[in-house]
């Protein structure tokens, strides 16, 4: 059985009716496999084939028939003449699966900016518990910055900024990755919204985010997230109704 109890990343027990957590208990040689990969730092290189399949042993088809499958899960990656790195799993490379469930029209853009509402209320509220000093003026700078500037560019780069702040402030590993896998998907739409005539609602509604996470009031830190994606729901609506041809 997979060491849980020796690494916090290992799967949980609860997760024993879940199909590739069963499929760890049933194949010895994935589990051999994610075992090592369990020790291993993300960005190094993995031994040689032939070291693993000493080390493991298992045969050689069945070491690549397995390391192709955690490659195709994003947590393997083989690089032609330098061997097979651990790259953990990343965020961004799973966000590349939310795009192409877009694109096939297995979700819509509403449901998945209603989960990064969701998981920002969560964030703002753990903020609130968690969130000390050094994240407080991270957030405290990247609001200042949405004051000093007019251009909205520099605007939406402070903006970025400011919900990386509030998520790292949560302390959530959780909430942190998820955060990451919708960032790419999410962002590249809300560049577009129609924000020059709202620079100084956007400023405001992050003031008040920021205000109730200092004073670690979790009911004020919700209030101010929902009204600042009720107010994205106003400009996606308002650049929607410009893009429709006038009749």
């Amino acid at each position: 059985m997979v060491r849980a109890e020796q690494n916090r990343r290992a799967p949980e027990t609860s997760l024993e009716n879940h199909r590739f957590y069963a499929d760890l208990l049933n194949d010895p040689a994935l589990r051999s496999l994610v075992e090592l990969l369990l020790d291993t730092e993300p960005g190094a290189r993995l031994p040689s084939e032939r070291e693993l399949t000493q080390t493991l042993n298992m045969s050689r088809n069945t070491l690549r028939d397995r390391i192709g499958r955690l490659e195709s899960m994003g947590a393997l990656t083989r690089k032609e003449r330098l061997g097979t790195y651990y790259t953990g799993v990343q965020a961004e490379r799973t966000g590349d699966v939310l795009l192409l469930s877009l694109m096939f029209q297995q979700m819509t853009l509403e449901s998945l900016t209603s989960v990064r509402h969701a998981l920002e209320r969560q964030a703002a509220i753990e903020a609130c518990v968690n969130g000390d000093e050094q994240n407080f003026t991270a957030l405290s700078e990247s609001a200042a910055a949405m004051h000093r500037t007019e251009d909205g560019r520099e605007l939406l780069e402070a903006d970025d900024a400011f919900h990386r702040a509030l998520f790292a402030a949560s302390a959530s590993p959780a909430l942190i990755f998820f955060s990451q896998m919708l960032y790419a998907v999410l962002r590249g739409t809300l560049r577009h919204l129609t924000l020059e005539q709202d620079f100084e609602t956007m400023r405001r509604v992050h003031n008040d985010v920021l205000l109730a996470v200092r004073q670690r009031d979790p009911q004020a830190a919700t209030e101010a997230i929902d009204a600042h994606f009720a107010w994205l729901g106003v400009l996606r609506e308002r650049e929607a109704a410009e893009r429709e041809p006038a009749e």
